[in-house]
């Protein structure tokens, strides 16, 4: 029976590693059932100020009321976050797959055709990686929004920016592979058969220049994160009453941590921080797994120890 790919990078590992793993796993999926079930979950709206019973209060610190306490505009502070959850996953699978399937056909059609085609696009892949990412995406944010206030215009015009961000990464990786794999006996067979050059491309080619995609989706995810809490603490992301964003939350959290308010900025601040280390430790615990060199190294440490073991009970 095949596994899943996670379950068969968890039953590889091990020690520390599958600690690693592990944890990640447990902070992501905390990341996706709480963005699945915000409305479960969260007391009020992400923009809500007031209830039954009145105006929230503001810079109110936690209660029974409000847990987490409240904003200095009013808003309470567990509902934001929460609410801040689902943001992220929408931007993180509208903007990162976006760029994914953008950047594999370029770098597949890119790799394959070659000629004027390829040097154009390298040198505008090029071009664009040589911004650095926040500056880029805040580029993009001005281009894009054009004073979108809708939940979607925000969140859209947010995932727009971080994928026009991560399409080089993934044309520069496919379009290598690309390169490798055109000139291999099977594609080369492929030709001599008379197979046409799309089926080609999609059909053998693609299969095997995607394999190392899983790893840099979840590092991307992560740095889709922060980035995206960057364009919000910048004043670049997206407005409080079309969805709620951490790195907004955190910037308006800033003037009050000298008046003694930790409340808030403290938890958006560790919800960004435990979700890109959720996300970092999958990516990192499955290049370790799909390096040989490092399972190989592993075995031996493993033997090593066993070794040891042995002759200490001797």
């Amino acid at each position: 029976m095949k596994r899943l790919p996670i379950i068969s990078h968890l039953l590889k590992s091990s020690g520390l590693q599958r600690g690693m793993l592990i944890t990640g796993l447990i902070l992501t999926g905390i990341l996706l059932i709480t963005a699945i079930f915000a409305p479960l979950i969260a007391p009020y709206g992400f923009s809500q100020l007031a209830d039954e019973n009145g105006a929230f209060p503001t810079q109110a610190p936690p209660s029974a009321d409000h847990i987490w306490g409240t904003t200095v505009a009013g808003y309470d502070v567990f509902s934001r976050v929460v609410w801040g959850s689902q943001t992220a996953v929408m931007v993180i699978i509208a903007g990162v797959l976006l760029s994914i399937f953008i950047g594999i056909f370029l770098g597949l059609i890119s790799g394959f055709i070659g000629g004027w085609l390829d040097r154009i696009l390298v040198v505008i892949a090029d071009a664009i990686y040589a911004f650095p990412t926040l500056l880029l995406a805040i580029v993009m944010s001005i281009v894009i929004s054009g004073g979108q206030s809708s939940a979607m215009g925000g969140i859209l015009a947010a995932a727009f920016s971080i994928t026009v961000v991560f399409i080089p990464q993934y044309y520069r990786v496919i379009r290598a592979e690309t390169l490798r794999l055109k000139v291999e006996p099977f594609v080369e067979a492929a030709m001599v058969v008379g197979t046409s050059k799309p089926r080609i491309i999609f059909r053998h080619i693609f299969r095997n220049a995607t394999r190392s995609l899983p790893l840099i989706f979840t590092l991307n995810s992560s740095e889709a994160i922060l980035t995206l809490a960057g364009l919000g603490f910048l004043g670049f992301g997206i407005e409080p009453t079309a969805a709620a964003e951490w790195g907004y939350d955190l910037n308006k959290a800033l003037s009050d941590t000298t008046s003694g308010i930790w409340w808030t900025g403290l938890f958006p601040g560790l919800a960004i921080v435990l979700t890109v280390l959720g996300i970092t430790l999958v990516g990192e615990s499955i290049n370790d797994l799909n390096d040989p060199r490092l399972r190989g190294r592993k075995r031996l440490e493993v033997a090593k120890t066993a070794t040891t073991a042995e002759e200490a009970r001797a």
